[in-house]
């Protein structure tokens, strides 16, 4: 099966530099998970680079699930990609992308993914990525206009 796209844009209320900060904090990533995953930061350095390691833990429909992943690609403040190294997904390959415009930061989210089991799985997939990414960015937008 060949890789699926997610993509989404959003403009949130703070500066460039800002978000940037709020994005190189992986911690920060288990405020905008849905609860329902029960996602936790198992580790990772206190500050990300090329290279990192982050490891995960979340349940999904009740299964636990270790994730990891590497920081592949680190270009402050503009662009960062994580790179599943093991985890539910056979491809997962997240781009971040900020830019000031009008009004604050522009977030971009380019997600290549490929799920084990073909396109039935695919086809429940979708609806969970697209609930955990609507969830990131409301609480993305909440946080940083919370700290403006």
């Amino acid at each position: 099966m060949s890789a699926r796209t997610l993509e989404r844009t959003q403009v949130v209320a703070a500066p460039l530099d800002e978000a940037w900060r709020f994005y190189a904090d992986p911690h920060n990533l288990e405020a905008i998970t849905p609860p329902w995953l029960r996602f936790r930061v198992v580790s990772a350095p206190a500050a990300l680079e090329r290279g990192s390691l982050l490891r995960y833990r979340l349940r999904l429909f009740g299964v636990p699930v270790r994730w990891l992943t590497v920081i592949a690609g680190w270009q402050p403040p503009r662009t960062f990609v994580d790179v599943q190294l093991r985890g539910p997904y056979l491809l997962w390959e997240h781009t971040h992308r900020l830019s000031t415009v009008a009004g604050g930061t522009e977030i971009y989210d380019h997600v290549s993914y490929r799920v084990p089991g073909g396109r039935a799985v695919a086809l429940v997939v979708r609806p969970l990525l697209d609930a955990i990414f609507d969830y990131r960015a409301e609480r993305t937008a909440e946080l940083l206009s919370s700290t403006s």
